[in-house]
């Protein structure tokens, strides 16, 4: 039975020893051995879980065996798939809000300890680049940032968003087993769909970046048919591309967990001994006819892949090789030449 981390609530505890036999039953006795506290106290606790939304099984001389658990997003149940890790992320989880960067900015800014999650089940002013509204709708989805305080300077940060998109891209191709794509700087793709979208915002001070937040989207289990024609074919879900509902709150645990392990490999350097191989494992473009918007001034070439500092190298129709840290880029129906 796995030991209670010291800032896990006894619910999480319980939780985390029933999932790890979910298929068996976990003994009364053993939960309240574990947790220091009387078998009725234990009851109490699973009382509580049960107004959430998971059932459990009692047999007695065998203890409890977990029978049905929420398939909305339940903040109990993404802590409980989520290892212990020091220091212990923060939940913020809700149902709906206005966006989870903006939610993230404001906890921030009221001095909340980091890292922190913003996890919402739906958003009503959700954004990706440029402004642009990011489509939030109730159906299944995952909208969510996290927060952090890096103090690093703003030079280091040219590739945060590019090393935070393949680990993503590698953990949903894990998850799903499928091979997600992933378009210069920051679209996770299926073919030519959309199934995700990254925002990372930052304040600065002096030299440092002070608050950090990354937001990430991902299509999840909307089914097909439920987004709006005009973005339905450009867009697609995990659940549409292998035609199965994830668990969402597993799949949020480990894209949480992913998270939070690339951001601390990007704080200390060791991103760089495998970036350039994940890169060219999940990157769209490359090899690929594109357009690229630089400023007002468009661009067209043969996208090849990108520097260490994160721009993207164009083979331009005129036979230069340029390199653009920022721009909107697609592809192209021209062949490369």
């Amino acid at each position: 039975m796995p030991r209670p981390h010291p800032s896990s609530p006894p619910e999480i505890t319980i939780l985390r020893a029933l999932l790890a036999n979910e298929t068996g039953f976990v003994s009364g006795g053993a939960l309240a051995k574990t947790l220091a506290m009387s078998r009725v106290a234990v009851w109490q606790h699973m009382e509580k879980l049960r107004e959430q939304g998971f059932k459990f099984e009692a047999v007695r001389a065998r203890g409890y065996r977990l029978t049905a658990r929420p398939t909305r997003l339940n903040p109990a149940s993404i802590e409980a798939f989520l290892p212990p890790r020091k220091p212990s992320p923060g939940f913020v989880c809700l149902e709906t809000v206005d966006s989870t960067n903006d939610e993230a900015a404001r906890q921030l800014a009221s001095g909340r300890a980091v890292p922190f999650v913003v996890i919402a089940g739906e958003q009503t002013r959700g954004r990706g680049r440029f402004g642009r509204v990011w489509h939030s709708e109730a159906n299944g989805n995952l909208y969510l940032s996290f927060a952090f305080r890096p103090q690093l300077p703003p030079g280091r940060m040219q590739t945060f968003t590019l090393w935070m998109g393949v680990n993503i891209c590698e953990l949903v191709a894990r998850f799903t087993n499928t091979t997600p794509g992933l378009k210069w700087p920051n679209d996770i793709l299926f073919d030519e769909r959309k199934a995700g979208g990254m925002l990372t915002e930052a304040r600065i001070d002096a030299d440092q970046i002070r608050d950090l937040v990354f937001g990430l989207g991902l299509n999840t289990n909307s089914p097909a048919g439920a987004l709006p024609h005009d973005i339905a074919r450009r867009a697609v879900s995990l659940a549409e591309h292998t035609n199965t509902l994830l668990d969402l709150n597993k799949f949020a645990a480990a894209v949480i967990g992913r998270a939070l392990d690339a951001y601390e490999q990007f704080v200390s350097g060791k991103y760089r001994e495998t970036f350039a191989d994940l890169w060219n494992q999940f990157d769209f473009l490359k090899g690929k006819p594109v357009s690229l918007l630089h400023g007002t001034l468009p661009v067209h070439g043969t996208a090849l892949g990108i520097d260490d500092e994160g721009s993207l190298i164009v083979r331009t129709d005129k036979g230069k090789t340029e390199r653009f840290r920022a721009g909107e880029v697609t592809l192209s129906k021209k062949a490369p030449s």
